[in-house]
């Protein structure tokens, strides 16, 4: 005899176990997960690139010093350099982060964009404009950032693409203007274009004006937070590199670095870093390391499905 409730259970039973697998299903794939790769998947991208073709939309650049560009980030990360007299010190802090957790993504997206003038890259879809198409690969008086045309074109897309209230007087670029207002990063743009483009988790701390409230031992907040992740500092560059470092000089934040190492060194914090292509060594009070530092970053991997 049909037991009709007995279907009508079982029916309900297979439609719940099916939702359920949709669901995990749905989670594997969308996954809200920071991407990673390695270092050799990422030289192993290049080289499969073979010889790049001349850009109609980068006519100043040179394939083979791209690539070669590209091939030397990847290879020798710490080495990215901004430029000299440039605003670009916080595209170059945010870069260490894909050149260390996923350089294939980057390079990926770099290929991409040379190729075809367009790309995406996490949740931004860049079209750089003609004016920036034309300047790349050819700024000069820059330093080493004159030979480094990936580093160009990867500097000028995201000042281009990314704009804070620093920008809204000059939005659009000429000429110059690397070393202007239209390249500059207030601090939540920093933050933000880390969220956008690479899927970090971001707790920051602080803002373009007043340092951090609530961080009275500089070294222990410092420190327990380069354990879990990597720190962006938001800093007072000109007090920063002053040889006297008992005066403190204009009070506003002029630059971004990433904090590499903190260690207590009888009454002073020794706290090394990277900026400017390369680690740096300083031996600091806490109280001039705590007045000179306005912003803190700490970016964690995204490991689990996070909303």
């Amino acid at each position: 005899m049909f037991n009709f409730q007995l279907h009508i259970k079982y029916l309900i039973c297979i439609l719940f176990a099916c939702i359920l697998s949709v669901k995990a299903l749905s989670n594997q794939l969308f996954a809200d997960t920071t991407p990673l790769s390695t270092q050799q998947q990422a030289l192993a991208f290049l080289a499969a690139q073979g010889e790049l073709k001349p850009s109609f939309f980068w006519p100043k650049i040179k394939p083979d010093l791209y690539l070669a560009n590209l091939k030397k980030n990847i290879e020798h990360p710490l080495s990215l350099y901004e430029g000299r007299s440039t605003n670009f010190c916080a595209y170059a802090a945010l870069s260490y982060l894909p050149l260390h957790d996923d350089p294939l993504g980057f390079v990926t997206f770099m290929v991409h964009l040379y190729n075809n003038g367009n790309a995406t890259y996490g949740k931004e879809y860049f079209k750089p404009s003609k004016p920036l198409q034309l300047a790349a690969g050819g700024l000069s008086f820059k330093g080493e950032l004159d030979i480094r045309p990936a580093d160009q074109l990867w500097f000028l897309s995201l000042a281009d693409h990314f704009k804070g209230y620093l920008n809204l007087l000059d939005k659009h670029f000429d000429l110059g203007d690397e070393n202007k207002m239209w390249a500059a990063v207030n601090y939540s743009k920093f933050n933000r274009m880390i969220r956008r483009l690479f899927n970090y988790n971001v707790t920051a701390v602080g803002s373009d004006l007043v340092p951090p409230h609530g961080v009275n031992n500089v070294y222990d907040y410092l420190s327990e937070r380069l354990q879990t992740g990597n720190v962006a500092l938001f800093v007072n560059n000109l007090s920063l590199y002053k040889k006297n470092h008992t005066r403190l000089k204009l009070a506003v934040p002029t630059h971004f670095i990433i904090l590499l190492d903190i260690k207590k060194v009888g009454d002073n914090i020794a706290f090394t870093y990277w900026d400017y292509g390369g680690k740096s060594l300083q031996e600091l009070s806490p109280y001039f390391l705590r007045k000179i530092i306005f912003g803190i970053s700490h970016i964690t991997k995204k490991t689990a499905n996070a909303q």
